[in-house]
């Protein structure tokens, strides 16, 4: 696969349905689900002394749902989803920081 087919791909698989999913109707409600998405990848090459040239790459895709877009008669509004884990986690640092700060 060359550069530029590999590129093409990248750009249709990060386009706006990776982000935002099929909207789902009922009740007179539309929802709309939203997820954050990121993306990386890498490569190199070398050659030691005598050997021949090699090189290797990789990339890949994370998404994680952050919130949706709920839609009715009264209006859209945002709906968060509170990653708890993470959330647990940086309130406890915060707690420890403070404790050794009040500690000076």
């Amino acid at each position: 696969m060359e550069i530029q087919e590999l590129l093409h791909s990248l750009v249709h698989q990060a386009g706006a349905k990776t982000v935002f999913a099929e909207p789902v109707s009922a009740d007179g409600r539309t929802v709309v689900p939203v997820a954050k998405v990121r993306c990386g990848f890498g490569g190199g090459s070398g050659k030691r002394d005598g050997q021949q040239q090699g090189g290797g790459g990789g990339g890949g895709f994370v998404a994680r749902p952050v919130g949706f877009i709920e839609i009715s008669g009264a209006g859209a509004r945002w709906v968060p989803i509170v990653d708890l884990p993470s959330l647990a986690v940086a309130a406890a640092i915060g707690v420890f920081l403070g404790l050794l700060w009040s500690r000076r």
